[in-house]
């Protein structure tokens, strides 16, 4: 729990790994190009106060987790959400095991989602319901410019695809987190596009779709489909980071997610190993949009609470203590939202952040 100015805000971290990419896990060249880029996102994007060693950064090990996430990071739930890369890496890139592990002894802490490829066909769909059993999934993270011997990436309309999500439909696997962001080295840029969620939140509507990094560099497409599909969240991790180093950039991204699908699909994330979520949650309960982009609402306490925590507690069903809790409000399902519907009444003059 976070508090600030007699206000407290229950956390739920909705996008943490746990991974593993010493020299000896890497299976080629392109494991160290996909450390080295994610390295570069840290490197560039923290305050420097917040950037870790090169060393620290390939393994952070479950006890660090805990420290950073919990004991440091204001965090009441963090999500697992794991890349498994088995091209790159040996034991593959996110730490199945110590991930869950680490959620089987803190479970009130840690929820431990899993993936799927569905280009494993037959014997994917057993795994599936195998690894729904064991870990009693709520939700899988998908990367679908993921590379599976000579192919370097599927869509979410793929035949196939709509097996594994038929799938989900009947093991209780509701939240799908879907990789739709900028690429990482060496997996192609075009194997990330937005498209395609456009079709499966349409044909699984009681499904959700949690577009992680909202679909950046492709935000405007994002917020075009999100709009229309009431089952399609958006996902802050990688968003998050430019509130330090692009805040202009920042509340232009908050600015359009407001308007276009509005506070109550939007999901606060770390993105931790890659950033922590302490400087990111302190950031943005200050943060204000900024007079120079008026055609925006501000952000409102309430606003900063659903998408801080309240939003993914009510996907993930945690349970939130009475007091954090905010009353059950109707919502506009789709469509733009009007700049009036927020509290235009704030005083932005005494709670603007520099940009």
């Amino acid at each position: 729990m976070y508090t600030k100015d007699g206000e407290s805000y229950f956390i739920v971290d909705a996008h943490i790994a746990l991974w593993d990419a010493r020299p000896e896990n890497q299976r080629n060249i392109h494991g160290k190009q996909f450390i080295d880029c994610f390295y570069d996102y840290h490197r560039n994007l923290s305050p420097e106060s917040e950037v870790w060693s090169y060393e620290d950064y390939l393994y952070q090990g479950g006890e660090r987790l805990m420290e950073d996430i919990f004991t440091d990071g204001y965090v009441d739930h963090a999500i697992f959400q794991p890349a498994y890369l088995s091209e790159f890496y040996k034991t593959g890139f996110g730490q199945s095991e110590e991930a869950h592990a680490l959620t089987q002894a803190n479970p009130g802490k840690l929820t431990y989602n899993h993936n799927f490829d569905p280009r494993n066909g037959e014997q994917g769909l057993e795994q599936l319901h195998a690894d729904a059993e064991r870990f009693g999934l709520k939700g899988v993270k998908l990367y679908t410019a993921e590379w599976h011997g000579q192919s370097r990436g599927w869509k979410l309309d793929d035949p196939w695809a709509y097996r594994y999500f038929e799938a989900c439909r009947e093991l209780g696997i509701t939240n799908i987190h879907v990789h739709k962001g900028p690429t990482i080295r060496p997996l192609d840029r075009d194997a990330f596009d937005v498209a395609d969620i456009d079709h499966v939140a349409s044909d699984f509507t009681d499904l959700n779709f949690i577009v992680e990094h909202v679909g950046l560099p492709r935000l405007e497409d994002f917020c075009w489909i999100a709009t229309q599909e009431p089952n399609v969240y958006g996902g802050l991790a990688v968003a998050m980071p430019f509130i330090h180093t692009r805040p202009k950039y920042f509340a232009q991204i908050m600015g359009e997610l407001m308007y276009w699908i509005g506070e109550d699909r939007i999901l606060f994330s770390s993105d931790y190993a890659i950033w922590t979520p302490r400087w990111l949650i302190e950031k943005f309960v200050d943060f204000q949009i900024p007079q120079e982009l008026a055609e925006y609402a501000p952000l409102t306490t309430d606003q900063k609470k659903k998408v801080l925590g309240l939003n993914a507690a009510k996907l993930y069903d945690i349970d939130v203590p009475a007091e954090l809790r905010l009353p059950d409000a109707d919502e506009t399902a789709t469509g733009p939202r009007q700049p009036e519907s927020a509290d235009l009444g704030v005083d932005r003059g005494a709670d603007l952040a520099s940009v």
